[in-house]
């Protein structure tokens, strides 16, 4: 009992800043704009922390500064691809696409999934990606053999091809960089073992991601050969309610 009375007490810390989260997560569900989102979280965060308007707007400038290259690493590539997208890069991918009837969309994003994975595991990360990858090609393509199989598709299954190419690209690249071993999660893992002494290799905590993406890789795979079916299920069924709502037109004006 004296040990306890003597043993000093730990610090009190403020749990207020992460107020800042709370912000965030009403924001999108309130679906706000991202930069005013952030920036709102940021002032939140630092008034709960007792930063002076000075000393805000100083941190938020610091960071700009020192992000100002990769903000226009990520603008160029986004022009250059709205440049595309302007003169029918979308267009040109469906019509193209359509030629291989024999292809659905369910086998196109399982060939992406193993590509992107396999390149992540290679370090190659910013070969995909939802603006670069994804929307301009990735998506189109992806509607285009569905279009080419069914013919014209519903918004809601047009959407949710698109939700399901993003998720792809999603699903490769967290999966595929765990085998990489220099990214920053396997370096992370080493520097934390060999704080508490565990001195680990990172070659084979990268291996030891093989397993968990191959996993990954047979689960997704089958959520998408469900998606095919699913996609031929509906749009036999849409068929059918066409056929049957022309019929019953027919009947009543005779």
């Amino acid at each position: 009992m004296h040990l306890f009375m003597e043993s000093p007490m730990a610090p009190t810390v403020s749990l207020w800043p992460l107020i800042g989260v709370a912000v965030i997560i009403a924001g999108f569900i309130l679906r706000f704009n991202p930069m005013i989102i952030v920036v709102g979280a940021a002032i939140v965060t630092a008034c709960a922390a007792g930063f002076g308007v000075l000393a805000t707007l100083s941190a938020i400038g610091a960071g700009f500064l020192k992000t100002r290259n990769l903000t226009l690493a990520l603008i160029l590539p986004l022009a250059t691809i709205g440049l595309l997208e302007r003169h029918g890069l979308r267009q040109h991918t469906q019509d193209w696409i359509r030629r291989f009837r024999n292809a659905t969309a369910g086998q196109l994003l399982i060939a992406y999934l193993a590509v992107r994975e396999l390149s992540a595991a290679l370090g190659l990360t910013s070969l995909g990606g939802h603006a670069t990858m994804v929307r301009p090609l990735l998506a189109p393509m992806v509607e285009g053999v569905a279009e080419a199989r069914h013919g014209r598709l519903p918004d809601r299954i047009r959407h949710r091809l698109r939700a399901m190419a993003a998720a792809t690209d999603n699903i490769g690249l967290f999966f595929g960089e765990d085998i990489f071993v220099a990214f920053g999660a396997v370096v992370l893992i080493t520097s934390f073992l060999h704080e508490a002494g565990i001195d680990v290799d990172p070659l084979r905590v990268a291996f030891w991601g093989i397993p968990t993406a191959g996993v990954a890789f047979a689960v997704h795979a089958w959520r998408l050969v469900r998606l095919d079916r699913t996609l031929a299920r509906e749009m036999r069924d849409e068929v059918d309610a066409g056929v049957t709502a022309g019929t019953g037109a027919e009947d009543a004006t005779a």
